[in-house]
């Protein structure tokens, strides 16, 4: 409250409202009324005090004049002494300033100063001495005076003296000043009243306009009046004693009020009780419908408080015309409604069979009582569509329940020639039959079939082609029946519009299932369909498609030489045909680099060049991005693993007693974004029977979940007793994806095993030519233990020439290495980082035959370079030695001692 009174104050002194103007110019008013008063008796004041002043003055001279002796005294020898004492008492009785007495002559008899006494004087006395009486203001001896001069006579009549009385201008104004306080008190009483009521008129005054400005009021009557009139809704005002306080002239028009209506109740105003009800009843109401007379008004109803006293507001709105199209608008409205459903829940899911039901479920019950769609049957293999065809398979129907006369889902189905759905296709537009009843040309079809329709109820029909691209997919039937209307000209539009979209949605689903199938057909065939067996490892794999298609994730097992098994798992950002194709290319080139018997950080360095040439080669399409790969190999002979990982997760390695870890394993950036960065790898030795599992990182990353849980989840499912691949693959899928994961899965999991040291033989070789025989008879007697007697003489050729080659063309040291597993494998190691070439001899040519025979009698034979050197190594089937057809075995043996190195 403290601070609204301030703010009421400063509203009430503003110029800018017109309650502020109001009390401002009749304060002023007041003022200057109050100020001419205080003047005006200020004046009147003076001037009744000068003529209280002349009558004093003319009393007491005329009295003294008057007087009993005075003329005695005149005559008598000291008039002075007698008349002195008696003028001084004289003048102390009257109130005046003093009583004087002149002889005819001037001379002073008695005198208010007694210095003045006989002295002669000059007056405005001839008057006087005539035998008048008068009063006049002049200057005398005590300055500027009121003066009445009376003339003294004797017994005859004759004037003897004068006698003067007079008072100051100094007196007279002390009067006046006597009377101002009283004057001026009454002036501030009378201001300080005025000046209050003018407040209080213009605080109500301000209340009731609420501050505006001349301006804005002027402003705001004239948009009251504009609105209020021109506006083509009426407006009443009620109060809350049910009168009518306000009414515009539109109101009056749509209720033919009276003229005198405003202040009247409204219930005498002559209203029909359907209208003058709920404008006099005060509630609140939002659009409600009310007859009045002919017309449909729009009722509506809001209280005035807290803007103004209570009652309500009512605005009417005459709705009559629009009552006609409400109908058809609703129409529209659920048309339109309609197709912005379609658009949303047609083509959700790219599948042909699926599109064709939501075209089918989104028509019914609001357009159609009933809708099948027939597609044709390359379509819904996803392939281009024949030119205009009418055999259609049913694809859809919605709409009828049980048993009906339709054909069901499924069928196929060859329009007749002459029923609409031929006429349809034919012309490429909607066909209309508004009553089945009446028209016999879609009865071609099958009449036993027409006659079970029309006794279900149906009555109309609309076949509408399927059309996107200039191509025609199917045929889409809208159906109506029992108590709906028949289909018109504006439902065929619609039907039209509907079936276009809807159209549209089914050629992307065939256009996706077209290249998913191609997807999914490249896919698989670039997939192993299986893994080789092999002694080192026993392995399983799973593989598990997303849920959006075909994915670039991959695996690989490549045996390598001296039984070392490769194993392998990639990830191709991303799904689709390109992610397929480009997941062939990448395995493709490991199982190319495998082939060189490279290390895995070599192997990597070659793959990420690989990707780096093909993203930055103009002639392709499209780049490789977000490729990863993890390879790790694994030699049986010393139970080691070697990894190495381009932005792959690492594997995780589950010991026999059922343990898990995950090996650190030097990560270096995905494939294509090594920038030439060295690979690092990792080297750990595992226990036999230890399970090593590699996946990709759909694995243990999801929308849901973070890679960290996803490996202590991968870390439970791989826990626990000893199981086989097959188990482990089957456990960790069922215990860490869903049925459809949202990113496609590669599991790869091997279990190790050893190779019996009793099937590996060793031999360190001196650098003599010598040598070579004591350890070619060593060889031959353990392959005789070993039971392979059957190849022994084709090993010792093999070896004779390995052997040769690394003493005369290597350096020390040299090793020789039996390993019998599903095949022999020879292998000799030198120092040397020269590899020999194979290459054929000429006919005069002294050597050069060695390796050339090496190729003949092995199955396989190559080169692996190590840390130390080299090693040239060779495959060889355990049964069948003998020599391969067109062999000269001496003609082998003679060209085994003349080998030539490259």
């Amino acid at each position: 409250m403290a601070t609204a009174r301030p703010q009421r104050l400063s509203s009430l002194l503003s110029v800018r409202s017109v309650a502020g103007e109001v009390f401002l110019l009749q304060l002023a008013v007041v003022v200057l009324l109050v100020a001419a008063a205080v003047v005006a008796l200020v004046v009147q004041a003076r001037g009744d005090a000068m003529l209280d002043a002349r009558h004093r003055t003319l009393a007491a001279a005329g009295t003294f004049a008057e007087s009993p002796g005075i003329v005695a005294a005149l005559r008598s020898p000291h008039p002075s002494a007698v008349l002195q004492p008696s003028a001084r008492a004289a003048s102390d009785i009257a109130g005046v300033d003093g009583i004087n007495v002149y002889t005819l002559d001037g001379i002073t008899v008695a005198h208010s100063d007694p210095q003045q006494i006989g002295k002669r004087v000059v007056g405005p006395f001839a008057g006087a001495a005539a035998g008048k009486s008068f009063t006049e203001t002049f200057e005398g001896s005590l300055g500027r005076s009121v003066v009445s001069v009376v003339p003294v006579k004797d017994s005859h009549g004759t004037v003897i003296a004068i006698v003067s009385s007079p008072v100051t201008i100094q007196n007279v104004q002390t009067m006046v000043n006597r009377q101002l306080p009283v004057v001026l008190g009454s002036a501030a009483a009378v201001l300080a009243l005025s000046a209050g009521g003018t407040a209080l008129v213009s605080r109500r005054l301000l209340r009731r306009t609420h501050g505006l400005g001349p301006a804005e009021m002027t402003r705001m009557y004239e948009h009251h009046d504009a609105v209020l009139h021109a506006v083509r809704e009426g407006v009443l005002i009620v109060g809350g004693d049910g009168r009518l306080l306000l009414a515009n002239d539109e109101a009056r028009r749509l209720l033919d009020l009276p003229m005198d209506a405003e202040g009247r109740p409204v219930t005498d105003l002559g209203l029909e009780e359907a209208i003058a009800e709920p404008i006099a009843s005060g509630r609140s109401a939002t659009d409600e419908l009310h007859m009045s007379a002919d017309r449909l008004l729009a009722v509506n109803i809001r209280p005035t408080a807290p803007y103004g006293q209570a009652g309500t507001v009512v605005t009417l709105r005459d709705t009559t015309e629009l009552r006609a199209l409400t109908g058809r608008a609703e129409v529209a409205r659920e048309r339109l409604k309609l197709l912005y459903d379609a658009g949303v829940q047609v083509g959700t899911t790219l599948n042909v069979e699926r599109t064709a039901e939501e075209l089918a479920e989104v028509a019914v019950p609001r357009f159609a009582d009933m809708v099948t769609v027939d597609l044709l049957d390359p379509v819904l293999r996803g392939e281009e569509p024949p030119e205009a065809s009418t055999e259609m398979r049913r694809t859809a129907v919605a709409g009828l329940q049980g048993d009906h006369p339709l054909s069901p889902v499924g069928e196929l189905i060859r329009f007749a020639p002459t029923g609409p759905m031929a006429a349809g296709l034919a012309g490429g537009h909607a066909v209309l039959e508004a009553d089945l009843r009446a028209t016999h040309r879609w009865r071609s079809q099958d009449q036993v079939n027409a006659l079970q329709i029309l006794d279900r109820g149906i009555h109309s029909l609309i076949v509408v082609p399927l059309r996107a691209r200039g191509v025609v997919l199917g045929m889409a039937g809208y159906w109506r029946g029992k108590d709906s209307p028949p289909f018109d000209e504006e439902d065929v539009s619609f039907a039209e519009e509907l079936t276009a979209r809807a159209a549209l949605s089914v050629d992307n689903a065939r256009r996706y299932t077209r290249e998913h199938t191609m997807a999914v057909a490249l896919q698989r065939s670039l997939l192993p369909r299986g893994v080789p067996e092999h002694s080192a490892v026993e392995v399983a794999h799973r593989y598990l498609a997303a849920q959006a298609g075909v994915g670039g994730d991959w695996f690989d097992v490549i045996p390598l030489p001296g039984a070392r098994v490769a194993l392998v798992v990639g990830d191709v950002v991303g799904h689709g045909l390109h992610a397929a194709a480009t997941m062939g290319r990448l395995r493709t080139a490991v199982y190319n680099f495998s082939t060189l018997d490279l290390p895995p950080d070599e192997l990597l360095s070659h793959l990420d060049e690989l990707v780096a040439h093909i993203d930055t080669d103009e002639q392709e399409w499209q780049g490789i991005t977000g490729a990863t790969c993890l390879c790790a190999i694994y030699d049986p002979v010393s139970g080691q693993v070697t990894a190495a990982t381009a932005g792959h997760p690492g594997p995780a390695l589950v010991s026999p007693d059922g343990t898990v870890s995950f090996p650190e394993v030097p990560v270096s950036p995905p494939l294509g974004l090594g920038a030439g960065l060295p690979m690092e790898t990792m080297t750990v030795t595992l226990p036999e029977g230890s399970r090593l599992a590699l996946f990709t990182d759909g694995l243990i990353e999801s929308r849901d979940r973070d890679p960290d849980a996803g490996l202590a989840a991968l870390r439970a499912a791989l826990a626990g007793p000893a199981r086989t691949p097959e188990e482990t693959c089957t456990e960790v899928i069922n215990a860490m994806l869903p049925a459809r994961p949202s990113d496609d899965v590669a599991l790869l999991v091997a279990r190790t095993r050893r190779l019996d040291p009793a099937r590996i033989a060793e031999w360190d070789v001196p650098p003599d030519p010598a040598a070579v025989s004591p350890v070619r008879n060593s060889c031959a007697r353990r392959l005789s233990d070993w039971g392979l007697d059957d190849i022994a003489f084709t090993t010792e050729l093999i070896l004779s020439e390995l052997i040769t080659n690394a003493i005369r063309y290597g350096t020390e040291p040299i090793r020789v290495r039996l390993l019998y597993d599903r095949s022999l494998v020879c292998e000799v190691s030198d120092g040397s980082s020269t590899s020999p070439h194979l290459r054929r001899a000429e006919a005069t040519d002294e050597g050069g035959r060695g390796l050339f025979l090496v190729a003949q009698f092995a199955e396989r034979w190559g080169t692996r370079y190590t840390a130390r050197g080299k090693i040239i190594w060779s495959e060889q089937a355990l049964h069948g030695g003998a020599a391969p057809p067109g062999v000269d075995l001496g003609e082998a043996l003679l060209a085994g001692w003349d080998d030539e190195g490259a």
